[in-house]
């Protein structure tokens, strides 16, 4: 397999925004250890801005790519919710492997709900020094799910016409989904600053993974490339409860890397972005810097 800084594999040729080459020459020219963060449905890349800060502080480049045609604001999103539609999962993990190989080191990764999911994918691709996957969606092999993870999900796989169309959440709807464990008036705000459609097509992948052998929702768990891996789980989590994070880390842990999971007390799905973020950042530094100098040791510069 091609190692970051190669050309990209034939199943990774989406291009690069301009500012995402911005984000890629800035990491190879600081020659710090990179940390790419990977956002779920229903958010940006702005909604790591926060945490950005934090890792660069810490002495890592921090990178925040988009999904495919995902707009820079907020704002942007909401008015043009069509952008948004007929994304998958493969294509989108293609997007970020190509971002990955342009890198010059290879990342560390960290991603939440289907950013979660993806990590995963692209750890098992080789692609990782060593991965967080926050509030994961589930791949293949994964078979619980709670009432919960579905009532979540039904706003989209309520309706099969929505796998081909983007989908905004109601405030009701985020507020189940995201907002369970925060007060109403941080829920409305958390809606209004990150809240934007999202593609229905990866969650009918992910409903349908388990199913179908073809699928682009799954995960080689036993790559020995794979790197280690941390899995945090929000206690309070609707959309991504301790079932299916504890079942994506069952297979997880059949990896020769170390693998580990930890859940975050009274924490729901809109644990990176509501007002406890800090604690999640911190918990994924402090991984970070327990295994970061025994993967750099076996690890090509």
């Amino acid at each position: 397999m091609n190692q970051p800084g190669s050309a990209p594999s034939a199943g990774a040729s989406s291009p690069l925004t301009e500012h995402e080459a911005a984000q890629v020459a800035r990491a190879n020219a600081s020659g710090l250890q990179p940390v790419v963060f990977v956002h779920g449905l229903w958010l940006l890349p702005s909604s790591w801005d926060r945490w950005a800060s934090v890792f660069e502080e810490a002495g890592y480049t921090a990178l925040a790519p988009g999904w495919p045609d995902d707009p820079r604001t907020v704002a942007e999103a909401n008015a043009h919710p069509e952008v948004f539609a007929n994304k998958t999962v493969g294509q989108v993990a293609d997007h970020f492997e190509t971002v990955i190989r342009r890198l010059r080191r290879k990342p560390i990764i960290v991603g939440h709900s289907f950013g979660g999911l993806l990590v995963q994918m692209l750890a098992g691709r080789g692609l990782a020094l060593a991965t967080v996957a926050i509030d994961p969606a589930p791949f293949r092999g994964v078979l619980p799910l709670p009432i919960s993870a579905l009532r979540s999900a039904w706003p989209v796989l309520g309706n099969p016409a929505n796998r081909g169309k983007a989908v905004a959440l109601t405030f009701e709807q985020f507020r189940f989904a995201f907002a369970n464990a925060v007060g109403e008036q941080e829920a409305r705000e958390l809606y209004a600053t990150f809240a934007v459609p999202a593609s229905g097509a990866p969650l009918f992948q992910a409903a349908t993974a388990n199913f179908n052998p073809w699928t682009e929702v799954k995960v080689d768990t036993a790559n020995p490339e794979r790197g280690p891996m941390l899995i945090i789980s929000g206690e309070k989590d609707h959309t991504v409860p301790w079932a299916i994070a504890n079942a994506s880390y069952r297979r997880q842990r059949r990896n020769g890397g170390l693998t580990e999971i930890a859940e975050m007390p009274g924490r729901g799905h809109a644990l990176t972005v509501d007002s406890g973020w800090r604690e999640v950042a911190d918990a994924s530094l402090a991984f970070m810097r327990r295994v970061q100098p025994a993967v750099a040791a076996v690890s090509p510069p």
